[in-house]
């Protein structure tokens, strides 16, 4: 048994009141279950109990043993002088109050339902399985799950910009600087992602925004510094680069990433990190200020437009310095914007506007209903549950539920466990 569980069951008075009654055979009333305390002290705080004829005011404290009372040492705490009731799973010992008196004790096992204890069990008792819920999630009723999704969506947006807004901080909420490190990791994916922000990092913004109006001196900048420049490679474009480069540092001061940190291992053409860089350039070059104009579209067409960017001419042909290749635009795909509007630019906005202290809840929602659902891992073992996402908002709920509820077993906390716990939905 749980001592979570136990609180649940009392929070939520998941018991029979009918003939309710303490160890000490009196009759008990729960007229108020108190305020459940997830700090020190006793669980449940201001409760209203009728116990036999007496009406009492105070705290309630819930132990799966009542030894554990002994245990955890209450019996000269202060903090426990008030409890009024002493809730339980087994009755192991007799807990006694300042004046020698027994606690009143309730001994809950007595009088909870037996289909809440099992439908407990088959949530946290059962052998391990991919979510706890897995038999049941898919009997659970549209509308509970519907606005549990829409919950869990803004708990991770909330999440999310909590952490960008750490990066904010330490930018001096410059929020274009932000931006041009946050898709410079999402540029580099999940292979990449770190050593695209340490390139992002390491050249101070107020550089990005003098070189990025010059094509190729913003080329040569991020190339330069991500090391694909040591090379001595028989090229003008990259002679040019590489010579612009050499002034750009002796310039600025700047130290070159090692470009072993970059990995081409397995990786598709398209997303090896030399396109990946010539997009970035030429993204945050057309695109002057890209953050005061991401800030204005709500249209997801609109942000399809301002990223269908074009790479330098060089790049039509090559995936690397070293060869040529078959010539194909390498554009930016829409797939690819999707990311990047799903983990970048709704976050960021998210968080801008809250700093303005206006946030529009549904233009989020909007455009993330019109996006695909994401294609991974985990919306994959949802969809063998029953469980089907239609869209990208759908994805992002179901990732926080894995992630942050199934995973640590949070079903006490989630609308889905509730449900299940509190009707016949096992199979």
């Amino acid at each position: 048994m749980n001592e979570d569980f136990l609180h649940y069951l009392w929070k939520y008075r998941l018991f029979s009141k009918i003939d309710l009654q303490t160890l000490e055979n009196e009759a008990l009333t729960v007229l108020k279950s108190g305020l459940h305390n997830k700090n020190a002290g006793p669980d449940f705080l201001n409760a209203q109990l009728k116990i036999g004829s007496q009406t009492w005011a105070g705290n309630v404290e819930i132990h799966v043993k009542a030894s554990d009372w002994y245990l955890h040492n209450h019996e000269i705490d202060k903090n426990y002088d008030a409890v009024i009731l002493h809730v339980v799973w087994e009755n192991d010992a007799t807990i006694y109050m300042k004046d020698n008196m027994p606690l009143p004790t309730l001994v809950l096992k007595d009088f909870v339902n037996e289909n809440v204890l099992n439908n407990y069990r088959n949530l946290f008792l059962l052998p391990i399985s991919w979510i706890p819920c897995q038999n049941s999630i898919s009997n659970v009723d549209d509308f509970t799950l519907n606005n549990w999704k829409e919950r869990l969506f803004f708990e991770r947006l909330q999440r999310k910009s909590a952490e960008i807004k750490d990066v904010l901080d330490k930018e001096n909420t410059n929020f274009e600087a932000v931006l041009f490190q946050l898709l410079a990791k999402n540029f580099g994916l999940k292979v990449n992602g770190e050593a695209f922000l340490r390139l992002a990092q390491s050249v101070d913004f107020s550089i990005i925004k003098k070189v990025s109006s010059v094509e190729n001196q913003f080329a040569a900048l991020l190339f330069g510094q991500s090391g694909f420049l040591e090379d001595k490679i028989e090229d003008e474009y990259h002679q040019q680069l590489k010579n612009e480069y050499k002034y750009l540092k002796y310039k600025f001061k700047l130290k070159v990433i090692s470009k072993n940190n970059f990995s081409f291992f397995r990786m598709r053409p398209n997303n090896f990190p030399t396109i990946r860089i010539a997009q970035l350039v030429s993204l945050f070059h057309k695109q002057q200020n890209l953050f005061s104009k991401l800030i204005d579209l709500e249209e997801l067409k609109d942000f399809y437009a301002l990223f269908a960017v074009e790479v330098h001419p060089f790049w039509k042909t090559h995936y690397n310095f070293e060869s040529t290749s078959k010539s194909s635009p390498k554009k930016l795909t829409k797939s690819f914007i999707d990311l990047l509007i799903i983990n970048t630019i709704i976050p960021l906005k998210f968080l801008y506007q809250k700093s303005r202290g206006v946030v529009d809840e549904e233009s989020f929602l909007s455009i993330l209903k019109k996006i695909k659902p994401e294609k991974n891992s985990i919306i994959s073992k949802f969809n063998e549950v029953d469980v089907s996402a239609k869209n990208a908002f759908e994805t992002q709920a179901l990732l926080e539920l894995k992630n942050n509820y199934c995973a640590p077993k949070r079903c006490l906390e989630c609308a889905i466990g509730k449900t299940i716990l509190n009707k016949k939905v096992f199979i």
